[in-house]
């Protein structure tokens, strides 16, 4: 490939301009296992974050490595049988190395091949990419399970508490009013790094940019998408749609997409590429868990303003955004699921917390619980309770935006309301 050599040498000259010091420290960071003879793949939404945390633990470590991106516009048609080239060119622009950091390396057809004879050679790889049926379909079916997967999501409260220089922890009334101060920040405009770092980017430009590239690169490319606008124009839907339940005939029709085998593939996609996140609902029926799903978006930058809502109903929206979020964030293991829990015309609850088919935890989210109405009470913490006697769950929580932090007891439960923050920032 024409000027191979130079590109390679430009990416790795923009290693020499990462300010470490600058970087914020995430908890995803030990979970990179350098010295693993497993592949360490590290996936998520496009700008989470992927490609700086990988630089980072790689360069603090000290570990000789070499550095390809493949989401550079010069490299988009290379394919398979020039990854030697590449190899051979990394070696004479770095020397001798032990790691190679492979960024967004699905956009090289056949690039699984490639990986499983690095490892085979004992070559330690790093990679990142964006799309998790990929990486997860491909490898499993390539390396029989030699590989070590990382998810990332955009900055946690906690960690944009630690950009923003707040206190996540001081129990002073300026540090309780500067926590909620960032929360309601936080809520607003999300936590897509480079947003935080650069506010003066155009917020409205960067979202529709970051959209356009995942529908068009991660989704329509890769699966050879026929009908592209009718796939963007779902996932602004969706979008607007965050924190509802919706089945996929209700979607189809609402969209006036005529097959609803469409619309489920494309939202698949549209997960797959961690622009949602989609919750089924909680039942012992598979049919039920299948019939519908509770829509939210990765992060609340993506999501747009209802027109003509109140305040406090936008807050407390995009709250149980964040909170299924970092409940997502905190799944660690396979064996940990999370759900939704609704009776129609009955009672609901956000979210429910499943490991290893026991349901670990109940937990509701509101807004505004200071002096909370007859209806709100009953809406929140009777859903707990009917919940919690559905699925033998005594672990209730209750998730507020303002109010007092206290335990209600009601019929024999116990329901701990905590605060927003003081939850988002739990270690």
């Amino acid at each position: 490939m024409k000027d191979l050599k130079r590109i390679l040498s430009n990416q790795k000259a923009e290693l020499d301009l990462v300010d470490l010091e600058a970087l914020c420290a995430r908890k995803e960071e030990q979970e990179i296992q350098l010295n693993s003879k497993l592949a360490q793949i590290v996936i998520g939404v496009r700008r989470s974050g992927k490609s700086t945390l990988c630089m980072k633990v790689l360069m603090q470590s000290g570990v000789q490595f070499a550095y390809v991106n493949f989401d550079d516009e010069r490299l988009q048609k290379v394919g398979v049988e020039e990854l030697d080239v590449i190899l051979q060119e990394l070696y004479a622009i770095y020397g001798s190395f032990t790691h190679l950091f492979l960024d967004e390396v699905q956009n090289v057809d056949g690039w699984h091949l490639f990986v499983n004879r690095l490892l085979r050679q004992g070559i330690k790889l790093v990679l990142t990419g964006s799309n998790a049926n990929l990486l997860s379909g491909e490898l499993s079916t390539h390396l029989t399970g030699r590989y070590h997967q990382i998810e990332l999501y955009p900055f946690s409260f906690s960690e944009y508490c630690t950009i923003r220089g707040v206190d996540a922890h001081g129990m002073t009334t300026k540090a309780y009013g500067l926590r909620d101060k960032a929360l309601d920040e936080y809520l607003m405009s999300g936590g897509f790094p480079e947003l935080i770092a650069s506010p003066e980017i155009s917020k409205r430009d960067y979202l529709f940019s970051l959209r356009e590239a995942i529908v068009k690169k991660d989704i329509c490319q890769r699966y050879k998408i026929r009908y592209k606008q009718t796939l963007s124009d779902l996932a602004n839907r969706l979008l607007d749609w965050f924190c509802q339940e919706k089945s996929y005939n209700d979607i189809a029709k609402e969209m006036s997409i005529n097959s609803v085998h469409t619309v489920k593939n494309y939202i698949t996609y549209l997960q797959n590429a961690y622009l949602l996140c989609l919750l089924p609902k909680f039942s012992l029926k598979s049919s039920e868990r299948n019939s519908a799903r509770k829509m939210y978006a990765v992060d609340n930058a993506f999501i747009s303003q209802h027109e003509n809502a109140l305040l406090t109903e936008s807050f407390g929206l995009r709250l149980e955004n964040v909170v299924a979020v970092e409940l997502l964030r905190r799944l660690h293991s396979e064996y940990e699921q999370l759900y939704y829990l609704r009776k129609v015309q009955d009672f609901e609850v956000d979210f429910v917390v499943v490991e290893s088919s026991h349901v670990r935890e109940l937990i509701q989210v509101t807004y505004d619980f200071v002096e909370p109405s007859a209806k709100l009470y009953n809406r929140e913490v009777n859903g707990l309770i009917k919940g919690s006697h559905l699925t033998r769950c005594d672990n209730l929580t209750l998730i507020m935006m303002r109010g007092e932090p206290r335990d209600i007891q009601v019929d024999g439960k116990i329901v701990h309301c905590v605060l927003a923050a003081d939850w988002l920032l739990q270690r």
